[in-house]
């Protein structure tokens, strides 16, 4: 039987049990995919290097300590875990670039306030939640395709792939979710926008 195709799950529980191995099948199996997802993000190589490594560091953590319990969506968890490890990189490494002025370049050309006030970070923060509540009204097949496609990055054929089902059934997937977002929205009156 090909590694490729041993179900995650079954690696998952392998890796569990002691199989150390297990680990590093799942490893090369999902490799590229995890790789770019970070690397499209962060183009640095060497930060890209290092974020692949912590997501496993994590993955090794979480899986030690018995607390993984994805059922079965061992790529989505791993891909959510990269993407949480992204957003912590930039959080800490919000660094303004150097620049000098010259007779050229003035700092002033470039210089915007594009950080929200407090009000506008109020009012997005109670847009995300109430959208995060609306979403979980959806069906749990709409739901998981959206969170996939929208949170996580994924594209139709990765949905269709890692859900088990064709890539019209995806797509239809996703365009019920929207219109059922559209039919919650306007029967509730909720306002999304700032």
């Amino acid at each position: 039987m090909a590694t490729t195709q041993i179900p995650d799950a079954l690696l998952v529980k392998n890796y569990i049990d002691g199989d150390e191995n297990a680990l590093s099948i799942l490893i090369k199996k999902h490799q590229s995919k995890i790789y770019g997802f970070i690397y499209s993000k962060m183009p640095d190589r060497d930060v890209a290097d290092d974020i692949f490594q912590d997501t496993f560091i994590k993955v090794i953590k979480t899986l030690k300590s018995n607390s993984y319990n994805e059922e079965g969506k061992f790529l989505p968890w791993v891909m959510r875990i990269s993407h949480n490890l992204i957003v912590d990189h930039y959080r800490k490494n919000k660094k303004m670039p150097m620049l000098r002025e010259t007779e050229e370049f003035s700092i002033f050309s470039i210089l915007s306030d594009n950080s929200l006030n407090v009000e506008g970070r109020i009012i997005t923060d109670a847009i995300e939640k109430d959208l995060q509540k609306i979403i979980q009204e959806l069906p749990s097949d709409q739901k998981e395709v959206l969170e996939m496609r929208i949170y996580q990055d994924l594209s139709f054929n990765e949905i269709a792939e890692l859900t088990g089902v064709s890539i019209n059934t995806a797509l239809g997937r996703m365009r019920y979710a929207l219109m059922n977002l559209r039919k919650i929205i306007e029967k509730n009156n909720i306002i999304l926008t700032n």
